[in-house]
C-alpha cells in the first residue's frame, strides 16, 4: 500500500478544525424537528441527528484521500541464477554392495548422499547416469528433482553387467552435458573399483570432458576390503584364498587433475555426506533475485465511497432529518 501524493494528507489535519468552528450555534435555531416526533424518542433521535451532522466531514475526509491517490501493490518476485548443470555417475556394480557402512552398504549410501545434494540445489539442472560393465542415462538433465530423486532410489544392482567401466560411465555423463549451454557444466563420479570393462579409457573420457568444458569430481567411495578369490597352486591346484583387495586411485585423481575438479576419498558414510557438502560449495552459481510491484489505484473507489456517504446526508437531510426554520 501507498499514496501516490501522501503530502495531501496533511490536509487532514484541518477537518477537525473546520468540525469545531461548526459546532457554533446558529444564530437562527431549527422552529420545527421532525425527527424528535417519530418513532425512535427523543435520546435516539438526537444521537442519529449528531451522527447525520459528522457525514459530509466524513466525505470530505474520503475525498482528500481519494486525492492522494491510494495505490495497492501486487509484489511479484522472478529469481535468475546462471545455473549449474550437474551429471551424477554412480557405480551400480556388485561391489557396491560392500557392507563397510554397516549396517549399509556402499551403494544405499552413496543413493541417500545424492538425494541429500540434490535437495541442497533447487536452482540447478541435475541428470543421473548408472554405470557397471555398461552405462546408461538413469534420467537426463531437469529441474524436476522430485522425479529426479526417485529415480536415484530406483537404482540397484543388475541393472547393467557385472563390471566397472569407469571410462564409459564418465564419458556418458558428459554426453549429457554436451548441449548445456550454462557457464559451470559439472561431473560427479563416484566409484568404489578399478576400470576393468568398457571400450573408452577413464583417462580418455577425462580428455573428452576438458575438451568440452566440464569439471569431474571424482569419489572413490569404501575401504579396502578382504575378497575370496581362486587361484591356480602347483601342487594343491586350484583352490580358494583370501586377498586383501585395494583400489588404484590415480586415475580418479588424474581424471579429477585434467578437468579442473577435486578427488575425494570417503571411507564412512558421514565422510561421503561432507564430499557432497564440499561440492555443493565449490559449485555455487550467483543467484539473483528480482521484485516487480504493480500497483491498482484505489483513489476512484475511495471517491465512490466519499459520493455514497454525501448522498446518505443528502437524502436524510430531504427526510427524517429534515429542519425547518
Amino acid at each position: 500500500m501507498r499514496w501516490e501524493h501522501p503530502w495531501l494528507l496533511l490536509l487532514l489535519a484541518a477537518i477537525p478544525l473546520l468540525f469545531f468552528v461548526g459546532l457554533r450555534p446558529s444564530a437562527r435555531p431549527a422552529a420545527v424537528l421532525w425527527v424528535r416526533a417519530g418513532r425512535w424518542g427523543a435520546p435516539l433521535g438526537a444521537w442519529l441527528l449528531r451522527c447525520v451532522a459528522l457525514l459530509p466531514w466524513v466525505a470530505l475526509a474520503l475525498a482528500i484521500a481519494a486525492a492522494a491517490r491510494p495505490q495497492q501493490g501486487i509484489r511479484q518476485s522472478e529469481t535468475e541464477t546462471r545455473g549449474v548443470d550437474i551429471v551424477l555417475a554412480l557405480d551400480i556394480s556388485p561391489s557396491m554392495a560392500a557392507e563397510d557402512f554397516r549396517p549399509l552398504n556402499r551403494l544405499h549410501v552413496a543413493k541417500e548422499t545424492a538425494r541429500d545434494f540434490v535437495g541442497q540445489r533447487p536452482h540447478d539442472r541435475i541428470g543421473l547416469v548408472a554405470f557397471a560393465a555398461t552405462s546408461f542415462t538413469q534420467c537426463p538433465l531437469t529441474l524436476d528433482h522430485e522425479t529426479l530423486v526417485s529415480l536415484i532410489e530406483g537404482l540397484n544392482f543388475g541393472l547393467a553387467e557385472d563390471g566397472t567401466a569407469i571410462g564409459m560411465g564418465l564419458a556418458t555423463a558428459v554426453q549429457r552435458l554436451k548441449e548445456s549451454r550454462t557457464p559451470s557444466k559439472v561431473a560427479v563420479l563416484l566409484t568404489d573399483g578399478e576400470n576393468n570393462r568398457g571400450a573408452i579409457d577413464p583417462l580418455t573420457s577425462a580428455d573428452l570432458a576438458r575438451a568440452l568444458g566440464v569439471k569431474v569430481y571424482t569419489i572413490l567411495v569404501g575401504r579396502p576390503s578382504v575378497e575370496t578369490v581362486t587361484v591356480d597352486d602347483p601342487v594343491r591346484g586350484r583352490v580358494q584364498a583370501l586377498m586383501n583387495v585395494g583400489v588404484d586411485e590415480r586415475p580418479l585423481i588424474e581424471i579429477a587433475r585434467r578437468t579442473g575438479g577435486r578427488f575425494f576419498r570417503a571411507g564412512d558414510a558421514s565422510t561421503l555426506g561432507g564430499v557432497y557438502s564440499e561440492i555443493d560449495r565449490l559449485e555455487r552459481a550467483p543467484i539473483r533475485s528480482l521484485v516487480y510491484r504493480e500497483y491498482r489505484d484505489l483513489g476512484l473507489m475511495v471517491l465512490g465511497a466519499a459520493a455514497a456517504v454525501l448522498a446518505l446526508f443528502s437524502l436524510s437531510l430531504s427526510t427524517w432529518a429534515f429542519r425547518a426554520p
